[in-house]
């Protein structure tokens, strides 16, 4: 067994640009770390190209004893603690990161009763929680604005707690256009605004597009333009709106609790 010792290793180096979303976008790649995260990498069947293995970490024996069969079916760089703490984008490894493939579907799932829009969705940790909550309720799909943030960024997929490995994550050039196309296919656009006079609870989500707006922002004017429905959250406190991972889940399993009523 090799163990790599250098940075400057060209196989360290590459996996080292995965920290930037420029390179993550050019290769079509994406890291995840952790003992758990790996082992479900490898449970859901995620497209792993490499495992690196740090050969001298604290955790080598957990890692021994539960991983070391599986993840001997894949490509294994094994590395000294400097170089996967060069390579690591967390603050207390456990020795052990895939990289794993995009995947990127093209084409929207028309099938699927509820269709989640995010439109220029700013904070990781929102974007990681919506992607979870949707994991949750059984959707296979999401679709973002060019304008919202990388899924594919370590806080992301940290927050995903796995879900981004069954979820299909679509990024739309023109969100207008394309909730234009998904009224084509016999959806109706459910947007969430504070200014909205009908609650969540008067809708129905058979059927439909949910729109999740930006967080300082809201749902853009253009977006709101083409919407079918309008709808807020009831507050019966001083708070006037919700974090947006928040909302999300709220009104999705407003739509969970409409199903099972049926």
């Amino acid at each position: 067994m090799q163990v790599i010792i250098s940075k400057e290793n060209e196989k360290i180096k590459q996996i080292h640009k995965l920290k930037d979303k420029k390179y993550r976008d050019e290769m079509g790649l994406y890291m995840v770390e952790g003992i758990k995260t790996v082992n479900e990498a490898i449970e859901e069947g995620a497209d792993i190209q490499t495992i690196v293995i740090c050969d001298d970490s604290n955790e080598q024996n957990e890692l021994k004893q539960k991983m070391l069969y599986e993840v001997a079916k894949y490509d294994i760089l094994y590395v000294n603690q400097k170089v996967f703490e060069f390579i690591s984008q967390v603050m207390h490894p456990q020795g052990i990161l895939a990289v794993i493939k995009k995947n990127e579907p093209k084409e929207i799932n028309y099938k699927e009763d509820i269709i989640v829009v995010l439109d220029d969705i700013q904070d990781p940790g929102n974007l990681g929680t919506i992607i979870r909550t949707i994991d949750s309720i059984g959707l296979k799909q999401i679709i973002l604005s060019r304008g919202t943030v990388d899924a594919y960024s370590p806080k992301v997929v940290r927050s995903t707690m796995s879900g981004i490995f069954r979820v299909n994550v679509i990024e739309v050039n023109n969100i207008v256009e394309s909730i234009e196309n998904m009224k084509k296919h016999g959806y109706k656009v459910i947007v969430t605004s504070l200014g909205a006079h009908k609650s969540i609870y008067n809708v129905s989500y058979h059927k439909s597009v949910i729109v999740i707006g930006n967080e300082a922002n809201g749902v853009s004017n253009e977006v709101m333009r083409i919407a079918n429905e309008k709808v807020k959250i009831p507050m019966l406190g001083k708070t006037e709106s919700l974090n947006a991972a928040v909302a999300t889940g709220v009104v999705l399993y407003e739509a969970v609790r409409q199903k099972l009523n049926k």
